[in-house]
């Protein structure tokens, strides 16, 4: 009898242990948030160029701060379609509440990062494909946090029509998509090797040789500090290309949207 009363409480336990192990149903939430771009391609000569992005990015609609991204690289152009891209990312995180007493307000991260994009032209549209890789070292909010090391993969294609031009040409108005998936590894990496992905739609406008600017919607989906939590992100973007030949007298059309 003591015997049969130790196997039913040892099965019970076993059950509970296994209903705890299970994973929670899957959770997300929805958020807004406003990311406003500057994209600059410096050429120096045939080949090389200087490329950097400045960022900042809010949340809550544009009501509070969330990032503020540095990237700056060098530029090389392999053949007339493929580009290669190296250099340091600074971004900067803001607390979700920087009123709580335990967290940095900011903290900065330090990232390297590589990048190959090969052009595919056809007759009236421009598709690339971007592959991009970053070393980041990165920390919590919480005060006294460590830095740690990890690593992301990004591919992006990307999908560009003129609406009224045949060329992206100067008063060239372009439909403008793209879809990117983003993957992490490394130590703090456990459930997450997902980490994001990214679609946007909006309309682009070369408004001459140097300057072009585009607008629009931008859905992203990825995790949220758990296994099951994730983010549905809803943001509009802005962002502003400059684009000038330094070693020429007269700055070449650009004659493909800046990437």
């Amino acid at each position: 009898m003591r015997a049969a009363i130790v196997f039913f409480l040892l099965v019970g336990y076993q059950d509970a242990l296994a209903q705890t192990s299970l994973p929670a149903e899957k959770e997300s939430r929805n958020s807004t948030g406003v990311w406003l771009g500057f994209y600059s391609k410096y050429h120096f000569s045939d080949r090389w160029a200087y490329y950097g992005e400045y960022h900042m990015r809010r949340r809550n609609g544009f009501d509070d701060m969330a990032q503020v991204y540095l990237r700056f690289g060098i530029n090389y152009k392999v053949k007339q379609y493929l580009d290669v891209t190296a250099g340091f990312v600074n971004p900067y995180y803001w607390a979700k509440d920087t009123n709580d007493p335990n967290v940095d307000k900011v903290v900065p991260q330090f990232r390297l990062w590589q990048q190959a994009v090969l052009a595919t032209p056809f007759d009236h549209i421009m598709v690339f494909h971007q592959f991009r890789t970053e070393q980041r070292w990165a920390r919590a909010n919480e005060i006294g946090s460590p830095f740690e090391l990890t690593h992301r993969f990004r591919y992006k294609l990307t999908t560009y029509v003129p609406l009224n031009k045949p060329a992206f040409e100067p008063h060239t108005l372009f439909l403008s998509f793209y879809e990117e998936i983003f993957f992490q590894a490394g130590k703090s990496i456990v459930y997450n090797h997902f980490e994001d992905n990214r679609v946007f739609a909006g309309l682009g406008y070369n408004l001459n040789e140097v300057w072009q600017v585009q607008a629009g919607y931008m859905y992203t989906y990825r995790h949220d500090g758990a296994p099951y939590k994730y983010e549905n992100r809803h943001i509009f973007r802005l962002s502003v290309y400059h684009h000038l030949h330094w070693h020429l007298d007269k700055h070449k059309i650009m004659d493909v949207p800046a990437h």
